[in-house]
């Protein structure tokens, strides 16, 4: 059964930068805590990265998966959808950036799970909710650091 979430935070940094920071999908490792390598297999006319192979820390353990990025709505969205994944079935999401009152940027992180292996409730709420935070709050130290 597919889990959904949305959370939100807001950040002292315009839209644009969210956005740059979120879509430079190679250095997710160096801010994102659980990312540990990204391997880009195809990228847009741009040099944006399109295909995108991720090895993430989950569940006291190593997954796999490769999620095919969405920019039709760029600079405002970035969405994502799951293509391969070892222990997901389902991992579709996307960051929205709407411009905030002095210059800032409220963004919202959505998410819709669903797993290959049955998980107890409570753990797989746990896990949720660590994914949820740790990408709000590691997005928003790593744009407000480098404002």
């Amino acid at each position: 059964m597919p889990e959904q979430a949305t959370e939100h935070t807001s950040v002292a940094a315009p839209p644009e930068r969210c956005f740059a920071v979120v879509a430079d999908i190679e250095r997710y490792p160096e801010w994102a805590a659980d990312i540990k390598e990204v391997t880009v297999h195809e990228r847009d006319g741009e040099g944006r990265p399109l295909l995108v192979t991720f090895r993430a820390a989950a569940f006291g353990r190593s997954t796999s998966y490769t999620l095919s990025y969405d920019y039709s709505e760029a600079p405002r969205v970035l969405a994502w959808k799951l293509t391969k994944g070892d222990i997901t079935a389902k991992l579709d999401g996307s960051y929205v950036f709407d411009g905030a009152d002095g210059g800032g940027t409220d963004i919202s992180y959505h998410l819709d799970v669903e797993l290959r292996v049955p998980i107890p409730g409570f753990i797989k709420m746990r896990a949720q909710s660590r994914i949820m935070t740790t990408a709000l709050r590691d997005l928003k130290a790593r744009v407000e650091s480098s404002v």
